[in-house]
């Protein structure tokens, strides 16, 4: 077999990959405008996990051959639950088509939807145990950076030249999938409760172009050329603020100054602030709630319209998997009534669709792996010798947050770099202790 398939320079004199799977990843993220134009993303997106599964077999199978020239393959425990939790996904969804007697095409049709979905959740974190380098990745997302920066001026005088809003729907969409909006090239959007202008560009809704803005945003805080890292922030930040997503705006503040603290908690003065915090805390208790009061006021009265449809059919979900299928869920997203626009019932909320669709063993399924990698990279992230430890447990804290304004599995197709990350971080050995430090160990000559 070739071994230049996996083999990587010790040193590379430049950002460029080196192997397939990082040539696979560094084209995929860096065509993403391109590929948007062709309407290919969800496609690109869907079937780039299983390539990379492909490529681990490979691996796999060209270590048994050669077994002296490639490292050893191990996965982390935290990654074989999210393995594990989303084959169980698939076990709910045909045992709630079971239930319902959908049938055997709904099932095929409807597994078909699991491994273009939930099953990334696995597999892209999964990928963090190839040769995969994070460098290549945050570079990538800085050129989407770059890119979004030429793209948004010219897409933000399109409604005053009264262009369409949708430019056209790809022929891809006859493969299936979630919708047109998937498929389609925007040129702007009008939000139909406010009015007011917005722009998704390459996502199929304004509110997960923030998502993938935060993504991007953290992944471009690792890069190492300060002219492209600025480029990736810029370009990051304006696909928060374009989308007029309220929690994108709030997130891209709250998440890195989260990280931070955690990623510095052992240090005395990060200690010796929060302490002072906690005192000034105590003493503006008050007056702190009700701010915090007041802000989620005005946070829900900003698109109250957008608000009063999403707590809605969190409510329906929720009592229709109590009262109909607490255990495996309804196997099937069903629309929602006219109260609530005839949105799918559990959308825009990825517990309450799960326990519709999936039932408690689906949200199990999402839970432990979810708090196994939160435990796990909170621990790395204060621990200086692990280097990926802060930016996967941006990730997961992201992930953690869109559960309650998404459904993760939808756009796992756009955010999949933050996944491959996450699983860098989880597959990262640690690193050795720098000479003279109080935990070196003491070598005595050899006799």
């Amino acid at each position: 077999m070739g071994i230049k398939f996996w083999k990587m320079r010790r040193e590379p004199s430049d950002l460029q990959p080196e192997n397939w799977p990082e040539r696979l990843v560094w084209w995929s993220i860096i065509s993403t405008y391109f590929v948007w134009l062709f309407g290919g993303l969800y496609v690109v997106g869907s079937v780039l996990g299983w390539l990379l599964l492909g490529c681990l077999i490979v691996m796999i199978l060209a270590r048994t051959d050669h077994p002296d020239e490639f490292d050893p393959i191990v996965i982390s425990p935290v990654i074989w639950l999210w393995i594990v939790g989303m084959l169980l996904m698939e076990v709910a969804l045909i045992a709630g088509h079971v239930d319902f007697n959908l049938g055997t095409g709904m099932i095929i049709k409807s597994s078909i939807g699991w491994a273009k979905g939930w099953a990334g959740l696995a597999l892209y974190p999964l990928a963090g145990c190839l040769k995969i380098r994070s460098g290549i990745i945050s570079r990538a997302v800085c050129i989407v950076g770059l890119h979004t920066l030429i793209v948004v001026p010219v897409l933000l005088v399109t409604p005053y030249l009264h262009l369409p809003e949708i430019l056209y729907v790809s022929p891809l969409r006859a493969i299936g999938g979630p919708g047109d909006s998937f498929f389609d090239v925007p040129l702007y959007e009008i939000d139909h409760t406010t009015g007011d202008l917005r722009w998704r560009l390459f996502t199929p809704w304004g509110p997960a172009l923030g998502f993938v803005g935060n993504v991007n945003f953290m992944l471009c805080l690792q890069e190492r050329d300060r002219n492209w890292k600025l480029i990736g922030l810029a370009g990051s930040i304006v696909m928060c603020f374009v989308c007029k997503s309220r929690l994108a705006q709030v997130c891209i503040v709250l998440i890195p100054l989260v990280v931070t603290v955690i990623a510095r908690i052992r240090r005395p003065l990060t200690l010796i602030c929060l302490g002072f915090v906690s005192y000034l805390g105590g003493i503006f208790a008050p007056m702190l709630l009700t701010a915090a009061s007041n802000f989620w006021e005005d946070f829900k009265g900003a698109r109250a319209d957008s608000t009063r449809v999403r707590f809605a059919l969190k409510r329906i979900a929720f009592r229709r998997w109590e009262e109909e299928a607490p255990i495996w869920g309804h196997g099937i997203v069903e629309s929602g009534p006219h109260l609530v626009e005839f949105m799918p019932i559990g959308s825009h909320h990825t517990w309450a669709g799960l326990l519709f669709v999936k039932g408690l063993v689906g949200m199990l399924a999402l839970i432990v792996p979810m708090a196994a990698t939160i435990i796990t990279l909170i621990l790395r992230a204060s621990n200086p010798r692990y280097k990926l430890g802060s930016v996967g447990l941006s990730m997961i804290v992201i992930l953690l947050l869109y559960t309650f304004g998404e459904n993760l599995e939808i756009l796992v197709y756009l955010y999949w770099p933050g996944m491959i990350m996450m699983g860098l971080a989880l597959q990262e050995p640690k690193a050795p202790l720098p000479l003279g430090s109080g935990g070196a160990q003491l070598h005595l000559p050899s006799t």
